[in-house]
């Protein structure tokens, strides 16, 4: 598919007979849709799946008073933080602040897609959430000595912010793109957001390979590549807030009293609304299973890779940059192949083969680096093309004018916001001291949510949300 320049009478325009709105776009949108992703994707590669996850257990260890070598490389076993009373082990403050910023989305995001699609102003929300995540990310640089409570405090508010920034931005695609065109649009997204996040982590790659000549010892080129996240979010929004436009919102989602309660209503109406879609439930199900797998394996690949296999970050992050690239090209190779089997059938068969890698890393042998490397390039493969294709099968199970609010629902288990994974392998940890139980646990998530997933009647699903199935699915 080739988009169509923009420009006066030449934008593309779609209408779905049985949607209350038309698709009307230009080739300068999609590309301000897809920079979204870049911009936002070096919070996600470098802060989530690289760097915060050491440095905060770094941090926590020191707040814990464990800082005897020998009792780092042991997991500090018996060394516990209090915070709020609470005992926790310093291994497990990251994968319990993740679920933690879950179970706060669970209530701001609904909200959020409630209020964007009854404001006209969606790119305003957009810039209003992206830039209070990477202020947040940016406020990282003041993470040092003991102050692990204000890293979980930033990554809250940072998490949750990209949560609800994606809820706006996934908004967007249903009018962006026809049906027949979602699959190919979402896998582009994807694929340029991999790109994004891949050129940033190769910077930082630089800077922790040339460390000493940079007089930066290793905690600090954590700490600034982190910061450089934020600043890297903060800038490239620009582009998809100077090219995408605002659309009037659904006629029956604007009436009476002000933005936010009208979220509040429209949020109560949405869940009762939801109970009429049974299959969409069914859908959305499955996703939230399989996805909180993924997003678990993404969030603590690095935890596993320094504290269980012991391998030092100039393995380990160029082992995820790779995994980046990887992951721009699957998305698109999982792509051409949804055109060919449909979308769901090429989903079920990643979900096999993520099944098949976490029972590798299972039994992967500690401080080999081409096993690593080799179930790192399988993980790159199935990553991006698994998300962006589940992404834009759920675009056709939604009722028009409710993207947003539907896709906050989505975003609940999208991306780092999953919680039952990271809790599952926290507690596993924690009772274990030991990650391989922990990650091989994650096992059940990729077969319910395959279960699941092959129940649905897609069709049927789509017909009963008011719109038109696509060729193939």
């Amino acid at each position: 598919m080739t988009d169509t320049p923009a420009g006066p009478g030449r934008g593309h325009r779609h209408r779905d007979p049985t949607a209350t709105s038309s698709v009307t776009t230009g080739r300068s949108e999609r590309v301000g849709w897809y920079f979204y992703d870049w911009a936002n994707s070096a919070f996600y590669t470098s802060v989530v799946t690289v760097f915060l996850g050491p440095y905060l257990g770094a941090v926590a260890r020191r707040a814990a008073g464990c800082t005897d070598p020998a009792d780092v490389a042991a997991g500090c076993p018996g060394a516990r933080l209090y915070p709020l009373g609470i005992p926790v082990a310093p291994g497990s403050v990251f994968a319990y602040t993740i679920s933690l910023s879950v179970l706060l989305t669970v209530v701001v995001l609904p909200v959020v897609g409630a209020v964007a699609d009854r404001s006209a102003h969606k790119r305003v929300l957009l810039a209003a959430f992206a830039y209070l995540g990477a202020g947040a990310t940016i406020g990282m640089v003041f993470l040092t000595g003991t102050r692990y409570l204000l890293g979980v405090g930033l990554f809250l508010v940072a998490n949750i912010a990209f949560s609800a920034g994606v809820v706006v931005y996934n908004s967007f695609l249903p009018q962006i793109a026809a049906p027949e065109e979602r699959d190919a649009v979402s896998s582009r997204g994807w694929a340029v957001g991999y790109l994004g996040g891949g050129l940033l982590l190769a910077l930082n790659l630089v800077a922790v390979l040339y460390q000493d000549a940079l007089g930066l010892d290793t905690a600090d080129v954590a700490r600034w590549s982190i910061v450089s996240a934020g600043v890297w979010w903060a800038a490239f929004t620009l582009v998809p807030l100077r090219r995408l436009r605002d659309r009037p919102p659904a006629p029956d989602s604007v009436a009476g009293g002000s933005v936010l309660t009208a979220g509040f209503r429209r949020l109560a109406a949405t869940l009762r609304e939801l109970r009429g879609y049974p299959h969409t439930m069914l859908f959305l199900a499955a996703f939230l299973i399989y996805n909180d797998g993924i997003q678990t394996v993404i969030a603590l690949a690095s935890v596993y890779g320094v504290d269980e296999l012991g391998l030092p970050d100039t393995v380990l992050v160029p082992t995820i940059l790779m995994v980046q690239f990887l992951a721009f090209a699957g998305a698109l190779l999982l792509g051409a192949a949804a055109r060919r089997i449909g979308a769901r059938a090429t989903v079920l068969a990643s979900l096999v083969i993520w099944t098949a890698l976490l029972v590798a890393a299972y039994v992967i042998p500690a401080r080999q680096v081409v096993p690593f490397v080799a179930l790192a390039a399988g993980i790159g493969l199935v990553l991006g093309g698994s998300q962006a294709l589940s992404r834009s099968l759920y675009s056709h199970l939604i009722p028009a004018g409710r993207e947003a609010q539907y896709f906050a629902l989505y975003e609940i288990s999208d991306r780092g916001t999953s919680w039952l994974g990271p809790l599952l392998f926290g507690l596993a940890y924690q009772a274990t001291a030991s990650y391989r139980l922990a990650i091989l646990s994650l096992v059940v998530f990729f077969v319910v949510g395959f279960v699941l997933l092959a129940l649905v009647p897609l069709r049927r699903a789509i017909t009963q949300a008011g719109n038109v199935p696509p060729p193939r699915l």
